[in-house]
């Protein structure tokens, strides 16, 4: 044989392992005893187990949730509805309380900043260390900070409400 020859045959043996190997995007479901499934691309893994070839290729991206309608969601039969004059006093009773609270937290709020202020103009004898003058005023900060966060809440209730 010549070297031609010999070049000719190991090509051919290199594509014919080539072609007899699965493609590289092979992948199988394995179902074991319990039921559950497994996912796997490695052929060597099917071995002696129950797998079937699923697709030569798979897509790992994830799937576009379906587009929401734009009608509003019904309520199921049977259930109650209120009238629109009833939801409107309701509506309007919500923003009355809501109203009232904002006015009384804000109250709350002036009357703890005017203690904030007082106790930081006091300086007492024992207050050498700055540390206790900041542990003295903090509840007063706390105060004026949650009175603060009340009101905030208070208002973008109110302009939730209908």
């Amino acid at each position: 044989m010549g070297q031609r020859s010999a070049r000719s045959l190991s090509l051919i043996a290199v594509l014919a392992g080539v072609l007899s190997q699965p493609a590289l995007g092979d992948t199988f479901k394995c179902i074991d005893a319990n039921g559950r499934a497994t996912y796997t691309n490695i052929n060597e893994e099917t071995r002696g187990k129950n797998c079937s070839l699923v697709m030569r290729e798979i897509s790992v991206v994830p799937a576009i949730p379906p587009a929401r309608s734009a009608k509003p969601a019904s309520s199921p039969p049977g259930f109650p509805k209120v009238d629109p004059v009833t939801q409107k006093s309701r509506d309007e009773d919500r923003r009355r309380i809501l109203q009232d609270e904002l006015t009384g937290e804000e109250k709350a709020l002036a009357q703890a900043r005017a203690d904030l202020t007082q106790q930081e103009s006091i300086r007492t004898g024992d207050e050498r260390n700055y540390q206790r003058v900041i542990d003295r005023l903090q509840p007063f900060k706390d105060a004026v900070e949650r009175h603060e966060k009340n009101v905030e809440a208070l208002k973008r209730e109110l302009g939730n409400v209908k």
